[in-house]
C-alpha cells in the first residue's frame, strides 16, 4: 500500500471510530508502530487529524457536514475513482431493467458509460436526464422542484412521483457513510426523495469513493445494511460486516 492511500484510509478510520490507539492503527494497517506515529504526525501538521498521547481523534468527531458542495465543485473530486466505480455500475444494468439514477457527479459520470439500450431510465436529476437523452435512452425525469446546488429535482412532488414506480435497480449517490448514521446527506427534501428511491427499488448501490466513509451529514436516508456500495478503497472491515461492498480497481 502506497504511503499516501494508507494515510488517506487512516483519516477514514480515525473519523469512523473518533478515537483510536497506536495499536489499534497498527493492527488495522498491519503497520509498525514507528509508521504510525509518523502518518499521525504528518496528518496532524497537516489538520486531518488530532495527534494525542498513544493515539489519535477525529479533528472533527463532533461535526456533522450541514453545507452542500455545488456541482462544479463535486465534479472535480477523485475524478479517477469516480471514473472506476461509475464504469463498473453501468455494466450492472441488464435488458428490461427499470432503472432509477440518483442526481449525482458520480452517477452523472456512469451515464457515459451505459450501453444497454433495452432498459428503462428514470432519473431526479436535470442534467442527466439530458446525458441519457443523447445516448438515445428511454428516459423519464421525475416531476418537482429544481435545487441549483445540486440540479436536483425535490419536493413533496417528486417524492410521490416516485412512489408510483417499483425500480429493479437504483444507483445513488451519498454525502456520508457511517456505520452508525448509515447514508447521510445534509438537505432534508433530498434526503426524502432518496429514501423514497431505496425504498421502491429491488436493489440499490451507493456509489461512493474512500472518502465519504467515516463523513455524516445532517439527515440519513438509508440504513447501511440497505444498500449495496461500489467503491475503490475498503477503508475497514466495519462496513463488509454490515453490507455488501464491491472494490473496484
Amino acid at each position: 500500500m502506497l504511503t499516501q492511500e494508507r494515510r488517506d484510509l487512516m483519516v477514514a478510520y480515525i473519523n469512523e471510530k473518533n478515537a483510536v490507539t497506536v495499536a489499534d492503527l497498527m493492527k488495522e494497517f498491519d503497520a509498525s508502530a514507528a509508521t504510525v506515529r509518523r502518518d499521525l504526525s504528518v496528518l496532524h501538521d497537516e489538520r486531518r487529524i488530532l495527534k494525542v498521547f498513544g493515539g489519535a481523534t477525529s479533528i472533527s468527531s463532533l461535526d456533522v457536514n450541514t453545507k452542500e458542495p455545488s456541482v462544479t465543485a463535486k465534479a472535480s473530486l477523485n475524478v479517477e475513482e469516480k471514473d472506476k466505480i461509475s464504469k463498473y455500475a453501468a455494466s450492472l444494468i441488464n435488458d428490461d431493467d427499470f432503472v432509477y439514477i440518483d442526481s449525482g457527479t458520480t452517477t452523472l459520470e456512469m451515464i457515459k458509460y451505459i450501453e444497454n439500450t433495452r432498459a428503462k431510465y428514470i432519473t431526479n436529476g436535470i442534467v442527466h436526464a439530458k446525458k441519457l437523452l443523447e445516448k438515445g435512452l428511454d428516459t423519464m425525469i421525475i416531476g418537482g422542484k429544481c435545487k441549483p446546488t445540486t440540479e436536483a429535482i425535490i419536493g413533496p412532488d417528486c417524492v410521490e412521483g416516485i412512489r408510483r414506480y417499483h425500480f429493479t435497480k437504483a444507483f445513488m449517490g451519498t454525502n456520508g457513510i457511517s456505520v452508525d448514521a448509515g447514508f447521510t446527506t445534509p438537505d432534508v427534501d433530498e434526503a426524502r426523495v432518496k429514501r423514497e428511491a431505496v425504498g421502491h427499488s429491488y436493489i440499490s448501490y451507493i456509489l461512493a469513493d474512500h472518502s465519504k466513509f467515516g463523513q455524516i451529514s445532517s439527515v440519513t436516508f438509508a440504513e447501511i445494511s440497505s444498500c449495496c456500495i461500489i467503491t475503490d478503497k475498503e477503508v475497514n472491515k466495519n462496513y463488509s460486516s454490515k453490507t455488501i461492498i464491491k472494490v473496484v480497481s
